[in-house]
């Protein structure tokens, strides 16, 4: 699926570079890919500057194995409306073991966000249009499961490792 402005993105979208995830925040192979992707982000940001790398994170909730994935994903999208989603990621993926309802209302209020509001748009599933494009986006694209990389619009098939990721964004940038 085309980037578009809707994406939540880190970087240029000039980057010679575009790299799209979709993840689960239940998943704790998504988990994985997400640290493993922002480790190579600050890796290539001092190598190759700061408009070298665009990052595009989208919802591919499992909630077929993973209960509380659509709600995770809610709870970024919340925090999102609130200019926090990157720090809710972090929090959510960094979290996993602890995504109940309480915990959610925690680390929002550790953020700083505005519970009521949060609150609100939860009970109110007001940004479940959003997720489900994402996950519409994702099934048009092929994707399956989650996590899910493409890279310059090509789908990373290799191992989940730092060396194989980033020499297959090094080679797809021709930088």
């Amino acid at each position: 699926m085309p980037v578009s402005t809707q994406d939540h993105s880190q970087g240029v979208l000039s980057a010679a570079m575009v790299l799209v995830m979709y993840g689960d925040y239940q998943c704790p192979r998504s988990a994985t890919v997400y640290k493993l992707i922002k480790n190579i982000r600050q890796d290539l940001t001092v190598s190759f500057g700061e408009d070298y790398l665009y990052f595009i994170f989208r919802h591919f909730p499992q909630i077929q194995i993973h209960p509380h994935a659509q709600r995770t994903a809610q709870v970024a999208e919340a925090a999102a409306a609130q200019g926090n989603f990157w720090l809710m990621s972090d929090t959510l993926f960094d979290h996993q073991q602890r995504l109940e309802n309480g915990y959610l209302v925690e680390y929002a209020n550790d953020l700083g966000l505005d519970i009521p509001q949060f609150l609100k748009e939860l009970s109110k599933q007001v940004h479940i249009d959003r997720i489900n494009e994402d996950i519409e986006g994702g099934i048009q694209s092929g994707v399956t499961t989650a996590p899910a990389l493409f890279i310059n619009g090509s789908r990373y098939i290799g191992h989940w490792n730092t060396a194989d990721l980033m020499a297959a964004m090094i080679s797809a940038s021709h930088y």
